[in-house]
């Protein structure tokens, strides 16, 4: 009787601290938090990561809760968040943000893949989001009938939203007139939306969303009014990287832009450099390759969405100050072992230099795991999101958490450097 007691009230105890986000219930490490789980095959999966450190020091974390089971464009996918106000100790409960009809063929049907970024300057909060019922890579989804987009923004640290809105003809009208021709389909990389740290020529930072297009691959945005009006990066002829899957962007410390970007066995790295950042004029580079054969960031046998962050640190052997480029990637075979690479970046690096020869990466976890993203939150910690395989329902995952120092990234090499 008392053992059973005990029991009963262990696994009370257990949901209660994972309804509280207080460890991994597979690890038991107080860094992990399981923010939204798949319990039974029963359950309705989620999936996709993102995450944003907001103005106000709390984290805000979305994630597809996919009612149809599969991919947005395939039935019913809301998207559901969690905040922390402790720098991730804690986590207030799942709400839902965006909701989809499930109707056939509406715009509402379905909202997925999440796109965030927060203003550092003000309380305001962008969501962009594929929307609707179409396939990206599905031949009936085309100009006509497109991969559809919806923006949703707050203006008090995700506390309350405003009414999302469609974007579609704002995004997909820019390349028209394209030399290569007008885009078919396309989606803004979901994870983080990155805002520069140099170019203000507007009422905000400057910020870029990074497309994954068909055809001829990525394309990268950029907004200097936080999103209410956009342009394409290096003119709507340009196309930094033809063969790129899922992109992401980050900022060197000279203010140039880099594009990485899924592709199987590593990542495309490209770097737009400005010759005047103030009317945006610059050039793309040429695209390199980044995996196993150049010391790269490689990610044996798979294909997967991952997220680049770049860092100010301390290099610990000199004291010298040093910027950090961090890229996650499944380690593999397959998508296994989410694991991180570094290297210290500078300006006036090329496609290739960037590419080549990362330092061996952290692992982060031992289990099947996939999609990732990273931010750097208030206390100087990184902020690790990730999917991780629940075998209970195929196709679902667990959406974890984990607080990472640079100094563990980086095997104690260098740490943040704060002023």
């Amino acid at each position: 009787m008392a053992l059973h007691m005990r029991s009963s009230i262990l696994v009370i105890l257990t949901a209660f601290l994972w309804i509280m986000g207080i460890s991994c219930t597979r690890t038991g490490d107080t860094s992990c938090h399981i923010l939204f789980k798949t319990d039974t095959p029963d359950s309705i999966p989620y999936r996709i990561p993102a995450i944003a450190s907001l103005s106000d020091g709390s984290l805000l974390a979305l994630a597809d809760y996919r009612h149809c089971r599969s991919d947005i464009g395939w039935g019913r996918v809301d998207i559901h968040g969690r905040k922390s106000y402790d720098d991730g100790a804690t986590w207030a409960d799942e709400f839902p943000l965006l909701a989809g009809s499930g109707i056939p063929k509406a715009v509402d049907c379905g909202f997925g893949d999440a796109a965030l970024v927060a203003d550092r300057e003000s309380e305001e909060v962008l969501v962009i989001a594929v929307c609707g019922e179409t396939v990206y890579w599905h031949e009936t989804t085309n100009r006509q009938n497109p991969n559809r987009i919806a923006l949703m923004r707050s203006q008090d640290n995700a506390r309350t939203w405003e009414l999302w809105k469609e974007i579609t003809e704002d995004i997909y009208s820019l390349f028209d007139e394209s030399s290569h021709g007008c885009v078919q389909s396309c989606f803004v990389g979901s994870g983080k939306i990155c805002q520069s740290r140099k170019c203000k020529y507007g009422s905000n930072y400057r910020i870029y969303a990074a497309l994954c297009a068909r055809p001829n691959g990525n394309r990268v945005l950029y907004s200097d009014d936080f999103g209410r009006t956009w342009a394409a990066l290096g003119g709507i002829d340009a196309l930094p990287a033809i063969y790129g899957d899922e992109p992401k962007c980050e900022e060197l410390p000279d203010g140039s832009v880099v594009l990485s970007s899924r592709t199987r066995g590593g990542r495309i790295f490209n770097i737009f450099t400005y010759s005047d950042a103030s009317k945006a004029e610059g050039q793309w580079g040429e695209a390199a390759f980044s995996g196993a054969d150049n010391s790269g960031c490689a990610a044996i046998d798979n294909a997967c969405n991952g997220e680049i962050l770049i860092v100010p640190a301390v290099r610990k052997s000199d004291g010298e100050k040093v910027s950090i480029a961090l890229q996650s990637v499944p380690l593999g075979p397959g998508r296994t072992r989410v694991g991180v690479y570094f290297k210290e970046v500078t300006g006036g690096m090329t496609p290739q230099t960037m590419a080549s020869y990362w330092e061996k990466p952290y692992k982060v976890t031992d289990q099947p795991s996939a999609y990732s993203t990273m931010v750097l939150q208030s206390n100087g910690n990184i902020a690790f999101y990730y999917e991780e395989e629940n075998k209970p329902v195929e196709g679902g995952f667990d959406m974890v958490y984990k607080e990472i120092p640079l100094d563990t990234l980086t095997f104690d090499r260098y740490r943040i450097w704060k002023r």
